[in-house]
């Protein structure tokens, strides 16, 4: 379900996060015309977000007053806790009918927590709504979001969820956007190492990195993702458009989520192991499709046809 399109109306916005993807984020709700608040722990992040039009807060309970929503995009669940519930936290200040609505990738489980003692503390909603799509789809409102929470809400908030996403979705009650979300990180994290796996096989075995797209166009292997990522392959341009430290992160999330409703994640285990191995050897700010970097430390010198 997409909630209708209410393009005239203009939300005022507390944003408690505008770094990687929470800038974008603010930016592009900025110039849609609603009113942003920010606030992050870093004072050149929220300085980029006051040059994009924000408002800027001293802290998260600063950034409330006179909201109709606190929009959170965060690293961590310790990061959504302290914004929410710590001494400067929103629900310090928050009151019906504000809601809250968390673009972070947290656990699950956590999630249904977080919103329950926020409900009993100050009776305002907790919407979960993680984003896939990255910093330029952020930028453009073209995210695909993934929702869950009470339905009246997400028609409330129309103007704000169609500003910045091509795809919305409520998925189901609160909790049920972050599953998605899981399932949707479980695919993306495997994505990422077949790609690097076939470019590297590409580089080794003689051919052009850069043809690959041209040569799968139409084809069973093309993808967007493929499409965005071989050029950065052939040029080796990983600067962070997301952190391999977050992918990692949201990739033990989803292994304790399949743990606990017993499905097998075979393929996604190897993705893991893969991916802690990258870390291990510094590449945790790097971009998420820098595992290419982990081929080239493992490659072989070519052998010559016998």
């Amino acid at each position: 379900m997409r909630p209708a399109s209410m393009p005239s109306t203009r939300l005022t916005l507390a944003y408690i996060g505008v770094g990687l993807m929470g800038g974008p984020m603010a930016a592009r709700l900025v110039a849609r015309g609603h009113t942003v608040r920010a606030y992050d722990v870093s004072a050149d992040r929220l300085a980029q977000a006051v040059a994009a039009g924000a408002r800027p807060a001293l802290d998260p309970a600063d950034a409330v007053s006179g909201a109709n929503a606190v929009l959170l995009n965060l690293p961590t669940p310790a990061a959504v806790e302290q914004a929410v519930f710590g001494p400067d936290g929103v629900a310090q200040v928050m009151r019906p009918p504000q809601v809250l609505v968390d673009f972070s990738t947290i656990e699950v489980e956590r999630c249904r927590a977080f919103a329950a003692r926020l409900v009993a503390r100050t009776g305002c909603a907790w919407i979960d709504a993680p984003v896939s799509g990255g910093p330029p789809a952020s930028a453009d409102g073209k995210l695909a979001v993934m929702a869950g929470g009470p339905a009246d809400e997400m028609e409330r908030l129309a103007p704000l969820f169609t500003d910045i996403s091509s795809a919305f979705t409520h998925v189901g009650p609160t909790g049920a956007g972050l599953t998605a979300k899981m399932v949707s990180q479980l695919m993306v994290s495997c994505l990422y190492v077949v790609l690097a796996e076939g470019a590297k096989l590409a580089e080794q075995a003689g051919i052009d990195v850069a043809s690959i797209p041209a040569c799968v166009s139409g084809g069973h292997a093309d993808g967007e993702l493929l499409r965005q990522i071989f050029p950065r392959f052939a040029e080796r341009d990983f600067r962070p458009r997301a952190y391999t430290r977050q992918l990692v992160k949201d990739m033990h999330m989803v292994k304790e989520l399949a743990d606990t409703a017993g499905a097998p994640t075979p393929m996604m285990d190897e993705a893991l192991r893969l991916y802690d191995r990258y870390v291990a050897l510094g590449g945790s700010e790097r971009d998420t499709s820098a595992i290419l970097e982990l081929y080239d430390h493992d490659a072989q010198p070519r052998h010559a046809p016998a």
